[in-house]
């Protein structure tokens, strides 16, 4: 697909474009970003990456909805979770959906693929706002709890919890190295109050793992001290990967992995911009990682690979090396091969 290069002013133009959602759909294609201001993460997606992505998709609309307070639309698409990401095609029908704990390459591929999608029939779903389309409460709570194999029913956030039981569980699972994902019940008073009956638990936190609740802070305390085993294993969940492990997986998560500033859709600097455009040119899938969202990779995978620049492009999980590297490559009509294997 031929890349449409924007002057400042268009850019800017474009990002502007990206606007909040209080209404239903208008026709044509659409990405859906539903966030929320206490989230660290959706507030991130809402102010740079859906402009950034706008900016280089001109034919579909970008509009962002604050999930909690826009309901009749939270309901609508079934958003039971934030960031959520609701690819829609010109029928109105919703193509895909991305949620929870997301890749920014993730949302770039999806884009791509609406782009190149066909117009289906017409459907009249986006419009069905009627409260028989509206999902039950234990639904919703089934799907919450299910959202992240550890989670976490608390008050307030991992970043800023509201109460010293949800602060010292958030301690607990952090110093165990434990991926989690978290809802604060004091946004919700319908979840609040309907999970004390669906767990048949009185208080907060709740702790879930796998689905299954394990129960709160004085509970968690005794499976830490009471047993030899480590947590990860007694929840039946992987613990966070060590930086090594993590990067080692990162650079073989494709057979062509690329370490960028920025997303392939939208690169945040010229050297990245220039080696998309050789890996477009070789027409072959590829995967990234806008090392602009983790800092600890961004660092980590300097040392790791002993290259101390980016962009850095990876094949079969050795690194190939960077822009310099990969032009003088394609002068010599080898970079093909290398990409093909």
């Amino acid at each position: 697909m031929a890349r449409k290069e924007h002057n400042r002013t268009g850019l800017c133009d474009k990002m502007m474009s990206v606007v909040d959602l209080t209404s239903p759909l208008k026709e044509g294609k659409a990405v859906l970003l539903f966030w929320a201001p206490w989230h660290e993460d959706a507030v991130s997606f809402k102010e740079s990456i859906l402009p950034a992505l706008a900016s280089s998709s001109s034919d579909i609309q970008f509009l962002s909805v604050e999930a909690e307070a826009q309901v009749a639309l939270s309901k609508q698409y079934s958003v039971t979770v934030v960031p959520t990401f609701v690819f829609v095609e010109e029928s109105g029908k919703v193509k895909e959906r991305i949620e929870g704990n997301i890749e920014i390459a993730e949302v770039t591929q999806a884009v791509q693929r609406l782009v190149n999608s066909v117009a289906a029939a017409p459907s009249t779903t986006i419009e069905d706002t009627s409260e028989n389309n509206e999902k039950p409460l234990e639904d919703r709570l089934k799907s919450l709890i299910r959202s992240s194999n550890v989670m976490l029913f608390m008050k307030g956030t991992p970043a800023a919890p509201r109460c010293g039981f949800s602060r010292q569980t958030v301690e607990l699972l952090s110093d165990a190295q434990i991926n989690f994902g978290s809802f604060d019940i004091l946004l919700d008073e319908d979840v609040r109050q309907g999970l004390k009956d669906f767990s048949n638990w009185p208080t907060y936190p709740q702790l879930y793992a796998n689905g299954n609740l394990i129960g709160g802070l004085d509970i968690l305390k005794e499976m830490i001290e009471d047993d030899d085993q480590p947590l990860a294993d007694q929840l039946g969940v992987a613990p966070t990967p060590t930086l090594e492990k993590r990067l080692t997986d990162l650079v073989k998560r494709h057979r062509i992995m690329l370490f960028m500033k920025g997303v392939p859709s939208a690169p945040r600097c010229g050297f990245s911009r220039k080696i998309v455009e050789l890996l477009n040119k070789e027409n072959i899938s590829f995967d990234a990682f806008n090392i602009l969202e983790d800092e600890e990779v961004r660092q980590g995978l300097k040392k790791f690979s002993n290259w101390p620049t980016y962009p850095q492009l990876y094949v079969a999980g050795e690194l190939a090396g960077g822009l310099d590297i990969c032009q003088e490559m394609v002068e010599n009509g080898e970079f093909g091969d290398l990409l093909e294997g």
